[in-house]
C-alpha cells in the first residue's frame, strides 16, 4: 500500500457521519480503510478512553471496526464487479464477533476478504491483530440497499 494512496472512505464518502468509519464525525473512529491485493486493510490507534478495563480496548469498539471495515470491503467489491464509478451504499445485515483473546491498547491492524458474493451483497471473513497475534474475528453479510432505504445515498 502506498502511504499517499487515499482511504475508501475519503475518496467515496468524505461527508459520512458514521461512527466507525464517517471521517466527517470528529468523535467517531474515523477507519481508513485500504485495498490491498485481493484484501481491505487499515491500521487504527485507540485513545485511552477505548479501553475497556486498564490497557485492553473494548469489546464494542472491536465490533465496531470489524463492522465498519467489513462492509467497505463489501461495497468495494460490489463497486469492482459491478464496473460502477463509486460503490453502492451498503449496510450490515449480520455480523458475528469472535473475542479471541484480550486486545491491548496500541495499534490494531484490520484485514477483510469477501468470502462469497450474491447479486447485491458479499459475505466478509475479517480479522483484528495487535501486538502480533489475532484478537477478534468476524464474519458478516452487507448487503447494497436501493432507494428508499435510509442508508441509500449516504455516500
Amino acid at each position: 500500500m502506498k502511504m499517499d494512496q487515499q482511504s475508501l472512505q475519503d475518496r467515496y464518502a468524505p461527508q459520512s457521519c458514521c461512527f466507525g468509519c464517517g471521517p466527517a464525525n470528529e468523535k467517531g473512529l474515523r477507519i481508513k480503510s485500504h485495498v490491498e491485493g485481493d484484501e481491505v486493510v487499515a491500521t487504527w490507534v485507540p485513545e485511552p478512553y477505548h479501553q475497556a478495563f486498564p490497557g485492553m480496548l473494548n469489546g464494542g469498539i472491536i465490533g465496531a471496526l470489524l463492522d465498519c471495515h467489513s462492509n467497505w470491503t463489501a461495497a468495494h467489491h460490489l463497486m469492482e464487479r459491478g464496473g460502477l464509478d463509486k460503490p453502492p451504499c451498503t449496510v450490515t445485515a449480520d455480523f458475528h464477533v469472535k473475542l479471541r483473546r484480550p486486545t491491548p491498547l496500541g495499534p490494531v491492524h484490520l484485514k477483510a476478504r469477501v468470502v462469497e458474493v450474491a447479486d447485491d451483497r458479499c459475505a466478509i471473513e475479517a480479522t483484528l491483530e495487535a501486538g502480533g497475534k489475532v484478537t477478534a474475528t468476524c464474519r458478516g453479510t452487507f448487503v447494497a440497499v436501493k432507494e428508499g432505504h435510509p442508508a441509500y445515498h449516504r455516500w
